[in-house]
């Protein structure tokens, strides 16, 4: 896999199905456009597909309970409500659309009532004068010539969406049969999200901070709006955040949680919850053994279980629970599809169960899945096999103290000796999966062996797992790293001689930190988007105000101690600090205070900066700083292990 090559990385979401229609968005880069497309599918039970939608950018799709009506998202090419995302509606026998939104910031996902008609979805509202809005006096001024913002909150901004107390995200209604301005039915004092209707469809029930936001809170609560107005009712509040709402045939509300209980903010394993009718609050999965990924969608009701995605070891599986379970650990969970892949979307009707099913060798294709194993239906990585993938092998280890460590080696083509990339992911509590991984893939087809892996801090291993570098960063996930990359050199056709450090985010904090501490390990470092700095981290960051004490501790001697911008002269190898312009999440001042530390100290550094674009630059940057990026990081690791 070439650089350009990302532009056929075509990769489908979360699929909707009523009866025998099946769609599903896919997406894939545009390299000429600098844009990413996308388009909605029909795929056939029986394989093959056709396209229902024609772009540009259409998403999330959802078929009404009756099955008549298909919503879905289609986000223009303009500026404002016209390049942003809209709610339309379609036939399900096909035909044209009609849009039913034109808002400022655009609409999120459309979720359809129990008759088929209402659709409630949430939208970001501006005030007036800023985002392109009109003031008082009938001005839009550019963003440079808004007014002054008034801050007096912590959370006031977040990565990759920007500032959000001006434009708090609302709940709204619109009839699809009579299309009209929506309503909104929430108010403007704070943000709501996950809409989901209650089964006589008189209300939505929404995700909202504890007590209507009132002061900064990482807990929620499950409210229920009447779309008619009235007083909201707190159906629960729930031990810490929650997110993807569903409700069962019984009126039992589910939902996908953490719990701060323990008082640790951080590396919280979602479990599956339940709040009856009555309001009791049950947690249906174990705390320590069951780890949710809720990307793949909320739990799907079905007979006396609910499916839903759990990850494990590097996998993502579809698993099922007894709808009257309490604290259910892993192995007692039905397996309805597991091995090497990860399930990335799934939907069930009746008694066809599809799911999105990524793998080694595909980015995602749609698979119905039954008790003798899934039966592939479509195959969009197929352009992707065909530019070539490389080889990945499963590493098994253990550290200095004996705990496993678990990850993989990806191969490149002929008989080496192969230069090697150690490749940290960011976190830390997140798992590299058994999918096809671009920048991998990249990297080996270049001639560099790739060893990726999940030391501890990561998910998907057991929450005790994610909680041990807590207040311990830099201890035990460094022997994990280095343990994996010592079991990868014992194969003769890997170069020891010639091995890299590379990461971003908690990956990027890694690399500084080892580069640091085992120099002599290394020829050289690229380090991505880091955390060097805790200290101003805590006051820069979206999430530094709880996320610095929440893994290190509140005392400024010990976030000194746990930074490497203060080991930075211990730097002995080549040094690349790379960071976006906009990034929010790790601010650009942590790569800034690095390469001046770094050049101060006499290090070979070198200062590469992404304008535009934020701490995502990997995953959902512009196409072509994508490609860019590619090429800048083949060109550092040819010139420092050639």
């Amino acid at each position: 896999m070439r650089p350009a090559d990302i532009e056929v990385l075509a990769v489908p979401g979360r699929p909707t199905l009523c009866g025998d229609l099946l769609l599903a968005a896919v997406s894939s880069p545009d390299l000429e456009a600098d844009k990413y497309r996308s388009s909605i599918r029909r795929i056939s039970l029986s394989g093959g597909e056709t396209p229902w939608t024609h772009g540009p950018r259409d998403s999330a799709p959802a078929i009404s309970p009756d099955g008549r009506w298909v919503a879905f998202l289609r986000t223009g090419d303009g500026k404002g409500a016209e390049g942003s995302s809209q709610v339309h509606v379609m036939p399900a026998g096909g035909g044209e659309s009609r849009q039913l939104t034109s808002l400022p910031l655009g609409a999120g996902e459309p979720v359809w009532a129990p008759d088929s008609r209402w659709i409630a979805f949430t939208a970001r509202e501006a005030e007036p004068g800023r985002y392109g809005v009109e003031d008082a006096e009938g001005r839009a001024p550019e963003p440079g010539g808004e007014a002054p913002r008034r801050i007096t909150r912590f959370d006031y901004r977040i990565d990759n969406v920007g500032f959000l107390r001006d434009r708090p995200r609302r709940l709204f209604v619109l009839d699809t049969q009579e299309p009209g301005e929506p309503a909104a039915v929430t108010p403007r004092e704070y943000s709501v999200d996950g809409p989901v209707w209650t089964p006589d469809g008189e209300r939505v029930v929404v995700v909202v901070p504890r007590d209507f936001d009132r002061v900064e809170t990482l807990e929620d609560d499950l409210v229920a709006f009447p779309v008619d107005g009235g007083a909201p009712e707190v159906l629960a509040q729930c031990p810490g955040s929650a997110e993807q709402l569903a409700y069962g045939p019984d009126g039992t509300l589910y939902f996908f949680g953490t719990t701060h209980e323990d008082g640790v903010v951080v590396a919280s394993n979602n479990g599956l919850y339940a709040v009856a009718p009555g309001g009791e609050l049950r947690r249906m999965t174990d705390v320590e053994s069951v780890d949710i990924e809720p990307g793949s969608g909320p739990a799907v009701p079905r007979g006396d279980e609910l499916l839903f995605a759990v990850r494990n070891r590097g996998a993502v599986e579809l698993r099922a629970v007894s709808a009257a379970a309490k604290n259910a650990v892993l192995a007692d969970l039905r397996v309805l599809h597991a091995g090497q892949s990860a399930v990335h979307g799934f939907a069930a009707d009746g008694e066809t169960i599809v799911a999105v099913v990524a793998g080694p060798e595909s980015a995602g294709d749609l698979a119905v899945l039954s008790a003798d194993g899934p039966r592939t239906l479509t195959d969009y990585s197929k352009p992707l096999r065909d530019k070539g993938l490389c080889e990945v092998v499963e590493l098994e280890t253990t550290a200095p103290d004996g705990y496993p460590v678990h990850g993989w080696l990806v191969l490149p083509d002929g008989d080496g000796p192969h230069p090697v990339l150690r490749v940290v992911h960011g976190g830390p509590f997140t798992q590299q999966e058994w999918t096809v991984f671009d920048e991998a893939q990249v990297y080996a087809s270049a001639g560099f062996a790739v060893v990726l892996g999940n030391p501890r801090g990561s998910a998907g291993y057991g929450q005790a797992h994610g909680t041990s570098v807590v207040h311990h960063l830099g201890t035990v996930d460094v022997d994990d790293v280095l343990a994996l990359l010592d079991k990868a050199l014992e194969r003769p056709d890997l170069d020891a001689s010639r091995t890299g450090i590379m990461g971003g985010s908690y990956g990027g904090f890694m690399t500084s930190w080892v580069a640091a501490k085992h120099p002599d390990r290394f020829r050289a470092a690229w380090s991505e988007r880091a955390v060097n700095a805790w200290d101003s981290f805590a006051g820069s960051s979206d999430i530094g105000y709880f996320f610095t004490d929440g893994y290190v501790g509140p005392d400024q001697e010990e976030q000194r101690r746990r930074s490497p911008l203060t080991y930075a002269a211990d730097v002995r190898i080549p040094f690349a600090v790379v960071h976006s312009e906009q990034d929010w999440r790790c601010p650009l001042e942590q790569a800034q205070r690095q390469f001046v530390a770094l050049r101060t100290a006499g290090v070979e550094t070198e200062f590469l900066l992404f304008p535009g674009e934020g701490h995502e630059l990997t995953r959902s940057g512009k196409p072509r700083h994508r490609v860019q990026r590619f090429e800048a990081v083949l060109d550092w690791w040819s010139r420092h292990l050639s």
